[in-house]
């Protein structure tokens, strides 16, 4: 089953994050994405383009709701022509198998 076929599931606060091994193997499912940095917490991000303000604004509605819909929730970046989003997992304090399945999600909106 593809990532974007799966459900994300509920972390245990302070859980274990995934290894290096995993991020990779995850990491190849959805290329396009990268791991930043962000005050030594690993974010996946990425930019999407658009052609304008409102297709940006559809698209992180979209986003918005499909994160409602799994109670995984992003950080979005609204631009004309750009959405910027950014998954990680507070519980955890930083990447969980949810963060590549909502990234493999937000490219199935993204192609839709």
């Amino acid at each position: 089953m593809s990532l974007a076929e799966q459900s994300c599931v509920s972390p245990r606060r302070g859980g274990a994050v995934i290894g290096a091994d995993e991020i990779s193997a995850l990491g190849a499912q959805v290329p396009g994405w990268e791991i930043v940095d962000h005050g030594g917490m690993p974010h996946l991000q990425r930019a999407f383009a658009f052609d304008d303000f409102s297709s940006a604004i559809s698209f992180a509605a979209r986003i918005a709701a499909e994160a409602d819909e799994q109670d995984h929730h992003p950080r979005l970046t609204v631009e004309w022509g750009s959405v910027l989003i950014e998954w990680w997992t507070h519980a955890t304090g930083g990447l969980h198998r949810n963060d590549f399945i909502m990234a493999a999600r937000s490219e199935r909106i993204y192609a839709t």
